[in-house]
């Protein structure tokens, strides 16, 4: 033991290993009694808590069963019951029977499976004795016929009810008997958490006395070296960074906590002196954090980079607004005269974004191709200061220029060809390095478009502040448009306005004939529809398809058949009819140059028969394109 140091270290090390061996023997004893109460839990959970339900659900299935199929027997017109009952039989409880299979598939009694095997069997059986009765009774005339009524009534009282009573009583002793596990098994699980408790009012005990101990030998033995360590420490709390003086450094764990605190004060100059050159728009200054860890350098770091690029993009910011003002003067002072105005914006934009060549070309609508498509002319270039005056048409679709108004979208390339364009000065010439096409859109209509070369990549913002500029001008090239085109129409309205007062009067004339005319034609239409109306009134109208269903019924169907007609449509018309082979003479006989007639007996809505005589052909549908059967019916039963 001579030369060993009893640290600090070993002494927090020596005291909570007895903490610890304490803690894994309370530990082990909690997942002991834990693991035992989690089994119990997950019995009640997935074993007890479903039995019970589905035991309440299966209880309350078979009342229901026996209230419907006894509705059934006495209960003829209830129809939702009936629904009811057949839906019980088909669905309800097969999805019962289904969920107590899965659930015991996990149950391990053997006798609740077997007691619930045998309510399954009687419950199954007691379905078919009511499927029997459900059977037997089905229709009208079955309720009419006393000795199946009274069959059904007596297999209701002599089985149904007994065997349903049977059944719940099963059920309510099987639900009892869960009832109790449950019971059981929520005792056990209380006893065992008071168990746990008072192991857990023990241990607090026995390290609270640990503790004490260990925190008195802690204290005696770093009071004095953490009181030369608080006094740095507050005084850097104050903001005053001051070093660790180094005959006070023992050689221990407080020893090592001083030379990590003078390491940070050391830091946080560094810091404080980074975040001045910060403060003073000194982004460019060089820092390292203490390591990588250092959140504090980090961050600074990470202010240092966002505050950089705030600063680049009020910088990009504020050259798109002075530059939108720049060239909204442009555009409002050179409105009225186009040549001009397209002189100037051509080369003040590429002057502003510092490129080297640049056109505009606008779409000239009086100017068509051989196509009879639309061409776009240059209007305006600028290459080094040097205006070159060049007659240049373009296709939709030519180029990319022509691309570009295709697509309707921007189109940026760095890859040029070397014989796509070359930028030339009074030295020699060469390829530019990136080609930028924009659109002159607005509304989604496009009026031209902007190509610009330059030796330089164009940068994004510049390329965003050309395609907001592009929709300014592409306003203005409307608009200058629109006011020639007003100018030419208000010339040709001028013009047209003589002729007007010319034909006025002839038009006046002819009108007052069309007049009669449309007066005359109405008094016939009038007479048209009194003559159809009656007719409409009278007799029974069927527009019919083809196959024979119904497209329409007049309004007289109604009072004849007492069916609404609108109750009609898309219905079969043989269904109505007493005898339906009538439809294969209609079909043979009528066609659109031929008719058929005879006599037809139907059926009303109460199911009476009526004779009608009826007459119909094809016609030609304008609304749908195709044959359809117009077919006229008069009732003539009290002419027999």
């Amino acid at each position: 033991m001579k030369g060993l140091r009893f640290t600090i270290k070993r002494k927090i090390i020596l005291g909570f290993s007895g903490l610890i061996l304490v803690f894994i023997g309370f530990g082990g004893y909690t997942l002991f009694t834990n693991y035992q109460n989690i089994e119990l839990i997950n019995k009640s959970l997935y074993e007890v808590n479903p039995s019970n339900e589905l035991a309440s659900e299966f209880t309350l299935l078979v009342n229901r069963s026996k209230m419907l199929i006894t509705n059934w027997v006495y209960l003829q017109t209830n129809s939702e019951d009936k629904e009811a009952l057949e839906q019980l039989h088909d669905v309800e409880y097969k999805n019962l029977k289904n969920d107590l299979i899965d659930l015991f598939k996990v149950v391990e009694d053997s006798v609740q499976k077997s007691e619930m095997d045998t309510i399954i069997i009687k419950f199954e059986e007691l379905l078919e004795i009511e499927k029997g009765i459900m059977n037997e009774l089905v229709k009208f005339d079955d309720y009419e016929d006393p000795i199946k009524k009274f069959m059904a009534e007596e297999t209701i009282s002599e089985e149904v009810l007994p065997r349903s009573a049977e059944l719940i009583n099963r059920l309510e002793a099987y639900r009892e008997k869960i009832t109790a596990e449950k019971t059981a098994t929520d005792i056990d699980m209380q006893n065992k958490l008071k168990q746990l408790s008072y192991s857990a009012i023990i241990l607090l005990i026995i390290i609270s006395v640990i503790g004490f101990v260990i925190a008195f030998l802690i204290i005696r033995a770093i009071i004095k070296p953490l009181g030369n360590l608080q006094t740095v420490v507050d005084k850097m709390g104050e903001g005053d960074i001051v070093r660790v003086d180094d005959s006070t450094l023992t050689n221990d764990e407080i020893g090592d906590m001083s030379r990590s605190v003078d390491n940070m004060a050391k830091g946080y100059s560094e810091i404080a002196e980074f975040a001045e050159n910060i403060g003073q728009g000194k982004y460019e200054s060089d820092f390292t954090p203490l390591s990588d860890k250092d959140v504090l350098g980090n961050a600074l770091i990470e202010m240092r980079n966002n505050l950089k690029k705030v600063a680049d993009e009020d910088k990009k910011r504020n050259w798109a607004t002075s530059g939108m003002a720049k060239f909204g003067d442009i555009l409002r002072n050179y409105s009225n005269d186009y040549e001009k105005l397209s002189d100037e914006i051509i080369s003040n934009l590429v002057k502003y974004i510092d490129a080297n060549q640049g056109a505009l070309f606008i779409i000239d609508e009086n100017e068509e191709s051989e196509q009879g498509e639309p061409l776009m002319e240059m209007t305006a270039c600028y290459a080094w200061n040097k205006k070159k005056f060049i007659n240049k048409k373009i296709h939709k679709g030519e180029g990319l220029s022509g691309q570009a108004w295709l697509e309707a979208d921007t189109i940026y390339i760095t890859d040029i060809p070397d014989d796509y364009v070359r930028i030339t000065s009074g030295l020699g010439s060469a390829n530019p390095k990136s080609i930028l096409i924009v659109p002159l859109k607005v509304n989604d209509e496009i009026y031209g478009v902007i190509e610009i070369a330059s030796f330089e990549e164009i940068e994004k913002h510049k390329i965003e502040f050309i395609e907001q500029l592009s929709e300014s001008i592409a306003s203005t090239i409307s608009n200058v448009k629109i006011n020639a085109r007003t100018q030419k129409l208000l010339k040709e309205s001028t013009m047209m306005t003589e002729q007007m007062r010319a034909q006025e009067e002839e038009m006046r004339q002819n009108m007052e004939e069309l007049q009669a005319t449309q007066e005359k034609i109405q008094r016939d239409q009038n007479d048209r529809e009194a003559r159809e109306k009656i007719l409409m009134d009278s007799s029974m109208l069927f527009e019919l398809t083809p196959n024979f269903n119904i497209i329409k019924a007049s309004t007289a169907v109604k009072r004849i058949l007492g069916i609404d007609p609108d109750q009609l449509e898309g219905k079969a018309f043989k269904d109505y009819l007493v005898s339906p082979s009538v439809l294969n003479e209609i079909s043979n006989t009528a066609t659109t140059e031929r008719s058929w007639s005879g006599i037809l007996e139907m059926n009303n809505k109460n199911g009476r028969t009526i004779k009608v005589w009826g007459s119909g052909g094809q016609v030609q549908d304008s609304i749908h394109d195709n044959l359809i059967y117009v077919v006229y019916l008069a009732d003539i039963s009290q002419l027999n």
